[in-house]
């Protein structure tokens, strides 16, 4: 089928014939974390799940650092994903950094893309001026210096706090497992990519309709960064969920799911 579809471990599932959902993970995750939401959408969407090279079972002498510098060489891999199965009107479904990975994806191939579901997104991290990332540039900082120092160790402490459900230790240890799987030269460089990353100025360009999601006490993606990204996204929907953390779909598969599914045409 093509070795773009190896390269990133494509995935498919559902309706071969019915409208595509494309599932994109965040940082140190892979596409095992959308299963808990899948199945809600199986029976009337074609499943497109796959990891970002670097994670899960990509293929990791597939990375190539100066493609991966920038959020584009990831948007790169989804247009030719797209491509290569011929995806059109693709409902794109990205946590965290990914939902700005589908924002440049549609500035790539306009034409691939009907929908942005965006669970938890951030155009930027790092406070600038009156804009509010949630994290000053000392902060990101020192969380890069620790990885650098001890991806296991660093690995360990934060994600609980960014799974943000202290009364659900199994979703936060599934969350350590997933970063301490990941290889950690690769995590290092890809947190440097997506925590210094600014696609503020790509959220007017969006032209498809578009659905924020929206968690309690994110710490990584606060509701000020919600607000933000609907107010810049032309006719978005901001959906404020009661699930906390930063891993709705995870931690809150159902009420993920529910609110999606309201935002899709029936």
């Amino acid at each position: 089928m093509g070795n773009v579809l190896e390269r990133n471990c494509v995935r498919l599932a559902g309706r071969p014939d019915a409208r595509p959902m494309m599932f994109a993970h965040g940082f140190g995750c892979d596409q095992e974390m959308w299963r808990l939401v899948v199945p809600a959408f199986a029976d009337d969407h074609r499943i497109v799940l796959f990891d970002h090279v670097g994670a899960g079972r990509s293929d990791l002498r597939a990375y190539d650092r100066p493609k991966y510098g920038s959020l584009r060489g990831y948007a790169a891999d989804v247009v030719e994903i797209c491509e290569e199965l011929d995806l059109t009107d693709v409902v794109f479904v990205g946590h965290s950094v990914s939902a700005m990975i589908g924002v440049l994806a549609e500035q790539q191939a306009p034409g691939r893309f009907g929908a942005h579901v965006m669970v938890g997104p951030s155009p930027r991290y790092v406070d600038d001026g009156d804009y509010v990332g949630g994290f000053s540039r000392k902060d990101i900082a020192e969380m890069l210096d620790a990885l650098d120092a001890n991806h296991l160790g660093w690995s360990t402490q934060m994600a609980p706090v960014i799974m943000g459900t202290p009364d659900q230790p199994a979703a936060a240890e599934e969350l350590t497992n997933s970063f301490c799987r990941t290889d950690p030269d690769i995590a290092r460089h890809f947190a440097r990519v997506t925590f210094l990353s600014d696609n503020r100025a790509d959220l007017p360009g969006v032209a498809v309709p578009t659905l924020v999601l929206q968690c309690s006490d994110d710490v990584i993606a606060p509701e000020v960064v919600g607000r933000y990204v609907h107010e810049h996204i032309p006719g978005s929907v901001l959906t404020q969920l009661s699930a906390t953390g930063h891993c709705p779909h995870l931690s809150a598969p159902g009420e993920t799911a529910a609110a999606i599914r309201a935002f899709l045409p029936g």
